[in-house]
């Protein structure tokens, strides 16, 4: 162990910290040098988001104090943001994680300390009503206890602003800022003042309920009475709301995954609590199975991302990914306004950049205007922000699940997602059709595209020094051609620039600053490098757009494009 180490878990041996605390540090020492480097090589960083990390003593783990750190950090940002507030607030949230009340209540203890209400929800609630919770109780702030689908091991927090959206500049860096400037823990207040605490009752519940319900369509009633709905909440938050949810709209025939509707943070029916992942949903396509059952929804721990399972023609239970979902919902949604008469000129769809550009076609034929954002729902939310007043958010998500209709929520909502996918296939239904038929159908209309995503995990200091230095091999020595078709195009957002390869010309991106790369192929294959921001991995994003003119075309294509990614990825090492 180096000296380092020694002397950062030596002073968690006295002051301010706990016993168990103490012995646990002090068992480290003298038996685990390994773990114990991992726990203090450094200090859990505060992104801009919040932090996420594994759960346990040290500074590079999710513990009380870790947690203090970064509340106080927000607090002493709120103070100067508000200097001549006298009644500044925030509310918390936590989602089904080992540790996540208690952690919850700290948050609640320091924000109080330092003279700053807390709401506190009574039980585990979606991140997404806390989002509404946060603008509809004028709250300058809000905190999520979460890690969302990560191990069991794992836990998180996250911050958003008084417009309900997670923080982005400046506030992201300011309140970076002001937590690395806690140099010690002996800074931070935890000496609670009960007064400044109020625990919420169910009104938020009922007016979050209120304004889901007022996205539902009043249609397709036969359809919803028949559709058989099987829904997990995979141990998490979902179970809070989506069955009253889908209930409220008609939806007389949902059925329950028992054994994943009890919250657990050992999430002890799956590896990984991730509704991307068929795994995930196992329990609940062997209950649609049995059941007979037309759809599976299945949220994450915090309810903002929801997978989907769907029957196809010939009735097999087929996976929806989230490129797929995301276009169902903004097709469904153009294709009910366009039937109306209701697309507002003023209208827009949001995805980002790593998310299947059939959204992009989609829009530009309905003649909407499109926003394409960094990835992560946040820069969704500051879209509908920055347009809020002039241009109407008409709905759009993100490739990894998430997605949102409405501007009520400033964050991707799997409750929202849940009960606009469902009507999406009774409306199906009352056409005769599946959600795959509809899918074709997209297809067909706007262009043939398929994704995959591929990560790669590299885990601890050495991990990340390489995940940097693979995006580091991109940018002084990209690939000039791959798979025997040459790439045209190179966009550094890093950098803030799109390069012509063809031309050598180059232009200015209008998005902030991010570390990503992203490649087109003269063959019309794209793909993207991204290490991820709360995981210790990196995403390689891959999109491959053919033109098919017939259903059985498709089919016939998806194998070739299948294989033209799977060439790609062997190529780069993946």
């Amino acid at each position: 162990m180096s000296p380092e180490i020694i002397t950062k878990a030596t002073k968690w041996l006295s002051g301010p910290f706990d016993l168990e605390t103490r012995t646990e540090v002090k068992r480290l020492m003298q038996t685990d040098p390994n773990m114990l480097t991992e726990c203090f090589y450094t200090d859990l960083e505060f992104g801009t988001g919040g932090m996420r990390g594994k759960m346990g003593v040290g500074t590079n783990r999710i513990n009380k104090y870790t947690i203090g750190q970064a509340t106080q950090g927000l607090a002493n940002y709120m103070k100067k943001q508000f200097p001549r507030a006298t009644d500044m607030s925030a509310v918390i949230a936590h989602d089904s994680r080992n540790n996540s009340p208690f952690f919850s209540q700290v948050c609640a203890d320091v924000l109080s300390a330092n003279g700053i209400k807390a709401h506190l929800f009574s039980d585990l609630r979606p991140t997404p009503e806390l989002s509404f919770a946060v603008r509809e109780l004028g709250c300058n702030a809000g905190i999520v206890i979460t890690a969302s689908h990560n191990p069991k091991e794992y836990n998180g927090y996250k911050v958003y602003w008084d417009d309900g959206a997670q923080i982005i500049a400046p506030h992201d860096t300011g309140i970076i800022s002001e937590v690395r400037a806690i140099e010690s823990v002996e800074e931070v207040n935890f000496s609670a003042n009960s007064d400044l605490i109020e625990t919420l009752d169910d009104t938020i519940d009922r007016k979050y309920l209120a304004k889901v319900q007022s996205l539902s369509v009043d249609g397709f009633k036969e359809e919803k009475k028949k559709l058989k709905i099987v829904f997990t909440s995979l141990h998490g938050t979902g179970i809070t709301m989506v069955p009253q949810v889908l209930k409220n709209a008609g939806f007389e025939n949902v059925i329950l995954e028992e054994t994943q509707a009890i919250p657990s943070g050992d999430f002890p029916s799956v590896e990984s609590p991730n509704p991307e992942e068929r795994s995930a949903l196992r329990m609940a396509i062997e209950l649609a199975e049995k059941e007979d059952g037309d759809l599976v929804l299945g949220t994450d721990p915090d309810a903002d991302r929801v997978g989907m399972v769907a029957r196809n023609s010939s009735g097999e239970l087929t996976l929806i990914n989230g490129n797929q979902a995301c276009a169902l919902i903004v097709y469904y949604r153009l294709e009910q306004m366009k039937t109306a008469g209701t697309i507002p000129a003023n209208g827009f769809i949001a995805k980002t950049v790593v998310t299947s550009d059939l959204i992009s076609n989609m829009a530009k034929a309905y003649g909407v205007k499109l926003y394409e954002t960094l990835t992560g729902f946040k820069w969704i939310a500051s879209v509908i922000r920055e347009q809020e007043g002039k241009e109407i958010f008409l709905g759009g998500g993100e490739e990894s699940y998430g997605y949102l209709v409405g501007d009520f929520v400033r964050d991707k909502d799997a409750v929202i997602s849940s009960l606009v996918l469902s009507e999406c296939a009774a409306w199906t239904a009352s056409k005769g059709k599946t959600l795959i038929d509809i899918l074709d159908e997209i297809y067909l209309k706007f262009g043939h595209f398929r994704e995959r995503l591929i990560s790669v995990v590299r885990e601890g200091k050495s991990g990340k020094e390489e995940i940097q230095a693979m995006m580091d091999g991109f940018r002084t020595n990209p690939p000039a051609t791959l798979i025997g078709s040459k790439v045209v195009s190179i966009t550094d957002i890093l950098n803030g620039t799109v390069t012509d390869k063809v031309t050598g010309s180059s232009k200015v991106l209008g998005l902030p600053s991010s570390n990503v790369m992203q490649f087109t192929l003269e063959n019309g294959l794209k793909f993207t490098a991204r290490p991820s921001g709360t995981e210790p991995k990196i995403k390689f994003y891959f999109s491959v757009n053919l033109k098919a003119s017939s259903n059985e075309e498709i089919r016939e294509q998806e194998g070739q494009m299948n294989e033209m990614i799977a060439e790609v990825v062997k190529e780069l090492g993946l």
